[in-house]
């Protein structure tokens, strides 16, 4: 029952300390034992938890687990925040691939930064006019692609986290509770009257 609220807790440990710590392991170390912790508490709730509610609840664990990194890397990826001055502002159509389809634009804009980083940052909307500032949030180490300060916020994944955890946690609640009770004993039979 302890199962899904342990493994994010670790999970989340394992995430900030990747993405937001000074001595952190490549990317490749970093994905390959988070990825393992997911795939071994998915199989171990299956493996505890029997019928539909194991296969339902480790995909709501599993689910749950993929959402607590996703809030770990949006609060810790990118740790500093710099006002910047955008140069110049281009936009690129792309056109739609599909007859009808909805032709979008990409709108690379050119930074001037204190420090040098980050020089570019390219998005779906114009963020600022040709000598406006923005704020930016960006990774020193350069291991993500730099966002607008307050774009990638950790709430949302983080509290459909926390709704899927709830979920495989009760799953697993309702069965062991299902398998602990014991058997309720027969009624005696009463014997039958012969007329």
């Amino acid at each position: 029952m302890f199962l899904p609220a342990g493994c994010a807790l670790a999970l989340a440990g394992w995430a900030v300390w990747c993405f937001g710590g000074a001595s952190a392991p490549s990317t490749t170390v970093a994905v390959s034992v988070g990825g393992a912790v997911v795939l071994a508490a998915g199989v171990t709730y299956f493996l505890l938890v029997t019928g539909n509610a194991g296969f339902f609840g480790a995909l709501a664990l599993v689910g749950g687990l993929l959402l607590t990194a996703s809030a770990a890397d949006q609060a810790a990826a990118r740790p500093e925040v710099v006002e910047c001055v955008v140069v110049k502002v281009t936009g690129e159509v792309h056109e739609a691939i599909v007859d009808g389809g909805l032709d979008t634009t990409l709108y690379h804009h050119e930074l001037r930064c204190p420090g040098g980083y980050p020089t570019k940052m390219a998005r779906d909307r114009r963020l600022a006019p040709d000598g406006g500032t923005i704020r930016v949030a960006y990774d020193p180490r350069r291991r993500v692609n730099p966002a607008v300060e307050g774009a990638n916020s950790p709430w949302l994944p983080g509290f459909l986290a926390v709704i899927t955890l709830t979920a495989a946690t009760a799953g697993a609640r309702h069965v062991s509770l299902h398998w602990s009770r014991p058997e309720p004993e027969p009624a005696p039979r009463r014997p039958r009257r012969r007329t």
